[in-house]
């Protein structure tokens, strides 16, 4: 690439310079003031997110194959850092800000469900019987950040993410599943808790779509790599596959081979005025590498058993804890059944205590008074709100915790 295409997008960066930063660092409740601190506010954002829990459950989480004890195939977490990787590279080199762009990558799936999308998948199907609408990790990974996840403060409270305004929006708007290889940011800040269905909107910065294209690059050629290492795909798919790579002057198609030319076609193809874009060649390859990979891996028959493995084991958690639910007295059954479930039932209860109003606790007001986040179930006082604390529950399993509690529910 000529040297005189980097940095075509420094004065797009989010920086001090940029006309919207007020916005774009804007949070809903300032973090407590830290000493010395060197950091600005998205590296403060990516510690945060890497010291929190979701992130460390990441690395025990499907991204498409389900094999916990393969340490061989790629894990939700091993994805992040891909896109991470990927994302970076490409900001570094056009002079976008990749403080930002880390740590949108960072915390961009941290609300995917255990069983990867088939987990989202019977999460949907609860949702709809609820009358509640449909689960899609991007605004659950918001709802994670926003609400669930916690980091003790310098005073030895617990409180919410409170991350900028400009991450929270890259990882809403992330979905990289859409066929859109042109991206460009929207105009106007929103906010981000109307979102109504994935793929709605643009993100607001231009490090937000360099993180939206990089997600797309990063999982096609590693779920090729897991397919083959398994021997999921028969050798016609392999003489197809190859076929493919030859139509595009591809000796192999791979995570590193597909990484570095999608890389360098967006760095070399990219401009303010162009948008964050593929060539049309990398641009039609990407596309039918993501038809190959629907039809010989995601849709394959052989995913049959896993999906109904993945749903028996969300749908018998819940149900046990959704037959507890009878208005005051939710949590007075719920201890009725302790000695049958004792993981599920404290692991569960110590979740949703954490969220729940101060009175609503009794005896245990004082043991949980270190915790100054947002009380999102307040009263629990409604059924759709214990709905959502029992799917906010699930959602966050690893699939080794919910295996564990699934067998737990196995011996009564």
């Amino acid at each position: 690439m000529e040297q005189t295409k980097q940095g075509r997008f420094l004065k797009c960066a989010s920086n001090e310079k940029h006309p919207h930063w007020d916005i774009h660092t804007r949070r809903e409740k300032e973090l407590y003031p830290r000493i010395g601190d060197i950091r600005n506010p998205y590296e403060r954002d990516y510690t945060r997110i890497l010291h929190c829990l979701a992130y460390r459950r990441l690395k025990h989480k499907t991204q498409v194959f389900f094999n916990i004890d393969n340490d061989h195939i790629c894990t939700r977490m091993e994805h992040v850092q891909h896109v991470e990787s990927v994302s970076c590279t490409i900001a570094k080199y056009l002079g976008l800000n990749t403080d930002l762009t880390r740590a949108i990558a960072m915390g961009h799936d941290l609300g995917h469900a255990p069983f990867g999308h088939e987990g989202e998948v019977e999460l949907s199907r609860i949702r709809k019987e609820n009358k509640m609408d449909k689960f899609w990790h991007e605004r659950n990974s918001l709802r994670v950040i926003d609400y669930i996840e916690l980091l003790e403060s310098n005073t030895s409270t617990f409180k919410n993410l409170d991350l900028t305004y400009a991450v929270r929006d890259g990882i809403i708007s992330h979905c990289g599943e859409l066929d859109e290889n042109v991206l460009k940011p929207r105009r106007n800040a929103i906010d981000l808790v109307k979102y109504s269905k994935k793929g709605k909107y643009s993100p607001y910065t231009w490090e937000g779509c360099v993180v939206k294209i990089s997600d797309k690059i990063a999982y096609v050629g590693r779920d090729i790599e897991d397919a083959v290492r398994l021997k999921f795909i028969s050798e016609k798919d392999m003489a197809e596959l190859n076929e493919l790579s030859g139509k595009y002057g591809e000796r192999t198609i791979n995570t590193t081979v597909l990484i570095n030319d999608f890389i360098v076609s967006i760095c070399e193809n990219s401009s303010p005025e162009e948008g964050i874009r593929l060539s049309e060649k990398y641009s039609r390859m990407l596309n039918d590498i993501k038809l190959f990979n629907n039809e010989k891996i995601y849709q394959n028959p052989k995913f049959n058993a896993y999906k109904n493995y993945a749903a028996l084991v969300i749908r018998s958690i819940y149900e046990v804890l959704i037959a507890q639910y009878d208005g005051a007295d939710t949590i007075k059954n719920l201890l009725d059944i302790k000695f049958a479930y004792p993981n599920l039932v404290s692991d569960f209860l110590d979740f949703i205590n954490k969220y729940m109003a101060p009175e609503m606790l009794g005896e245990k007001r004082e043991k949980y008074a270190r915790y100054e986040n947002r009380k999102i179930y307040g009263m629990m006082d409604t059924k759709e709100i214990y709905v959502e604390a029992i799917l906010d529950f699930i959602s966050g399993m690893t699939d080794r915790y919910a295996v564990a509690i699934h067998n737990e529910l196995l011996k009564y």
